[in-house]
């Protein structure tokens, strides 16, 4: 449509369709592109208030946030102040470093997550699951790969920002989460 040197834009689809006259394509495009955003947004801080919940129901986190509101029963506490702290970082921070610190997130998840894969087939063989992993050992292995290549493409900055958050969140654990779990104090039931 357009020659790639025209493109280096933060929405080249859009762009390409604009520059090649077709207006109306490009703005749904990125109408479009707008509505995606908006909701990974949201169900990204959903997911959130939820992971926190949880944390804080297994005592991992202050009783705070496990507050439930008596007539949506959603944990209130926790999303609103989710909102008020991604709406402050994203009102002073820059969109592609936020992007670069989601990214590096996601992509250290999906490397737990893979090798949590790993670890259960062989830890609990018998485990029920609703989905078993095709191809292990190789698949997971390959998930881990590519997803520490991407990582590392990273720039070397938001790897560094990832780590401050990793060594904020491990001071948290340390010095609450561990000593207030509740899980770390169950007793084990013999079946």
């Amino acid at each position: 449509m357009v020659s790639y040197t025209k493109l280096d834009v933060p929405s080249p689809v859009s762009h390409a369709l604009i520059l090649s006259g077709l207006n109306a394509a490009g703005s749904i495009i990125s109408i479009g592109a707008l509505c995606g955003l908006t909701t990974v947004l949201l169900v990204l801080l959903y997911g959130q208030s939820r992971i926190f919940f949880s944390m804080s129901r297994d005592g991992l986190l202050p009783a705070f946030f496990a507050r439930i509101h008596p007539r949506f029963k959603t944990p209130y506490l926790s999303s609103i102040l989710i909102g008020i702290v991604v709406a402050i970082v994203a009102g002073v921070t820059p969109i592609d470093i936020v992007a670069e610190l989601t990214n590096i997130g996601t992509l250290t998840a999906f490397v737990l997550v893979s090798a949590a894969v790993l670890i259960l087939r062989r830890t609990q063989p018998d485990l029920r699951r609703a989905f078993r992993v095709p191809f292990v050992p190789v698949l997971p292995i390959l998930s881990m790969i590519a997803s520490l290549i991407l990582i590392i493409s990273l720039p070397m900055i938001t790897i560094i920002r990832f780590f401050v958050w990793l060594a904020i969140g491990l001071v948290v654990y340390f010095l609450y989460s561990r000593r207030a779990s509740k899980l770390e104090h169950e007793t084990p039931t013999v079946s």
